[in-house]
């Protein structure tokens, strides 16, 4: 099964994808191609969502002055490589797609020691990790946290991702919180890319982990370079939004989980001279718009017809 699932990312789309990324390169360098590509996503995806405003203007200012270099036809075949990353990662989630092309294309660096982990190495990494105690921990404290501090484009995170889904039966966006954090800049944002398609909570730092440490909490991170944290869009999710306000204040203590729990049913105790009632407590009933990616990643003005 795992092999099938792997076979589907490594054909049709990466396929698409060099077809593209190819057309791209007739016109510039295939490394400046590939960080533009990474460089431009990761910057759209963040700003959707981050709304720091001094991080959001470099952000902004970045993506602005890269995009000079390419036609509108080549700024939709930009676009047309991060859709296909999208259906990719949609398909077959357990795969590390970026990675994987990266080390094809022979971007790897030797010469700072850089080999991405190969996915079944990484699953069963993550397998190896898993037992009744991180369900456990679930069940008492409502999550836990992963991180990885030379997380490359992401493959240990998503691996232990997917292993969550299909062995635990855990529901990670609400149950898991990831942090990843690389020297290199453009594998931090392989890694910050892969992760928010796979609907991950969490950030990516760039930044030496053994020297570039990282201030606050683990929710609450804090940098001397606010730029350099990259928050998933699921980090901006209600559940998390809760658990970081808790965090901070330690209003919840051990009942956290409590707090975040399927509301229930309850009953409000008043003065004996006003009537009880039972007050029950319900979700909200309005139906949204269903979430799609391509709404999500359309950036107006920016590679539309």
């Amino acid at each position: 099964m795992g092999k099938n699932r792997e076979m589907v990312g490594s054909t049709e789309f990466e396929k698409s994808f060099l077809d593209i990324f190819h057309r791209l390169c007739y016109r510039h360098h295939t490394w400046q191609v590939w960080r533009d590509f990474v460089m431009m996503s990761a910057c759209a995806i963040a700003n959707a969502v981050d709304h720091r405003s001094d991080v959001q203007k470099l952000r902004e200012d970045s993506y602005l002055e890269t995009v000079k270099r390419y036609s509108k036809e080549e700024i939709e075949q930009l676009c047309e490589l991060l859709a296909v990353t999208v259906s990719a990662l949609d398909e077959n989630p357990a795969q590390d797609f970026l990675g994987g092309l990266y080390m094809k294309l022979n971007f790897g660096n030797e010469n700072k020691g850089q080999f991405f982990t190969p996915w079944h190495i990484a699953e069963l990494m993550a397998k190896i990790q898993m037992d009744d105690a991180i369900a456990g921990k679930i069940d008492s404290e409502g999550y836990i946290s992963v991180n990885d501090s030379c997380c490359g484009a992401g493959c240990m995170l998503m691996a232990f991702a997917d292993v969550c889904k299909n062995s635990l039966k855990v529901n990670y966006q609400q149950s898991v919180f990831f942090v990843g954090q690389d020297i290199d800049p453009l594998a931090a944002m392989m890694s910050y890319i892969q992760i928010s398609l796979l609907g991950c909570p969490g950030y990516i730092v760039v930044g030496n982990s053994l020297t570039d440490s990282i201030g606050g909490t683990v929710l609450e991170p804090l940098s001397h370079k606010p730029e350099d944290i990259w928050f998933t869009p699921l980090y901006f999710s209600d559940i998390w939004a809760i658990r970081r306000f808790c965090s901070c204040g330690n209003f919840m203590g051990n009942g956290e989980s409590e707090a975040l729990q399927t509301p229930k049913e309850e009953k409000v105790i008043l003065p004996e001279h006003i009537e009880q009632k039972k007050v029950v407590v319900k979700k909200h009933s309005s139906k949204k718009k269903a979430f799609s990616w391509k709404d999500f990643f359309t950036v107006k003005g920016k590679g539309k017809k």
